[in-house]
């Protein structure tokens, strides 16, 4: 008998599910695909209320994962993600920061003993697609904890062998220089931030396209459910236009199939509906 078509999508923190793949979680769902999210740590080294930072006197980590938990779930019901799964490690937090060397801390945690946990999932869920960061954590971001879900999903991906498809999300490179483009001349203060040369995925790398515009709205709810973490997420203090651009597009680099697939594909799932 098919297995049941599913799409997992692993992340590191409550509110990374939302930019990325918020639009694909949210269409196939739609679509009758059985969507699972995996959610690596807790969220710890957030923000506490009022924007009181990890070390800082007043930040309680058990408070601000109880909160971005709560969070998480307000945004996957935005999203319409059937099943929610929770790693439960600790947060490592940015690289550089004092919490990178908490022993608990998911950065620390062996590959084999987490991408036992998230194998798993992966033999409950039988998913046909599975997508997480690449080696640099999302387009060369670096953050410890994305760094450590590329290699825990790798490895539990080698080790199940049950995905047909596995994907890297992608942040096209051509695609950062014309929202910041739009930034700039809507008069946007960036802060003084600018993209360096290296950020993002080259565009030779992008295999995948998905139109996600019909979910756009859906991805702000989603993000929006994340206020705890507001004042970090840039892309709501952007205009509408450069709003749309981000958010209408999801980009992934495939790095398996097992079907035949076109250079070029609109669809995760393509491939995989033939004769459904």
């Amino acid at each position: 008998m098919d297995r049941e078509l599913t799409l997992m999508v692993v992340h590191a923190h409550p509110d990374d599910e939302c930019l990325s793949t918020g639009g694909v979680l949210a269409r196939y769902a739609e679509e009758g695909i059985r969507t699972v999210l995996v959610t690596c740590t807790n969220g710890e080294q957030g923000d506490d209320q009022g924007g009181v930072k990890p070390g800082e006197e007043g930040h309680d980590d058990a408070a601000v994962a109880e909160r971005r938990l709560a969070e998480l779930r307000e945004s996957v019901a935005h999203l319409g993600v059937d099943h929610l799964e929770l790693l439960g490690y600790r947060d490592s937090g940015m690289d550089g920061w004092p919490g990178n060397g908490h022993p608990d801390a998911f950065a620390n945690v062996p590959v084999e003993a987490a991408a036992g946990r998230l194998a798993e999932l992966m033999e409950r869920y039988r998913p046909q697609v599975v997508v997480t960061y690449d080696e640099t954590g999302g387009g060369g971001y670096g953050h410890p904890d994305h760094v450590q879900t590329h290699r825990v999903t790798a490895a539990a991906v080698e080790a199940t062998g049950i995905p047909d498809k596995f994907y890297y999300t992608a942040i096209p490179r051509s695609s950062i220089t014309r929202m910041f483009e739009l930034m700039r001349d809507s008069g946007v203060d960036l802060g003084g931030f600018e993209p360096s040369d290296d950020f993002g995925t080259p565009d030779e790398r992008v295999t995948t396209i998905v139109d996600v515009a019909a979910y756009t709205e859906r991805k702000l709810k989603a993000l929006r459910a994340h206020e705890s973490q507001g004042d970090n997420i840039f892309l709501l203090r952007m205009p509408e236009e450069a709003q749309q651009q981000a958010f209408s597009h999801e980009a992934f680099e495939r790095v398996l199939s097992r079907v035949p697939t076109a250079a070029h594909e609109d669809d995760l799932f393509a491939g995989l509906r033939e004769g459904r």
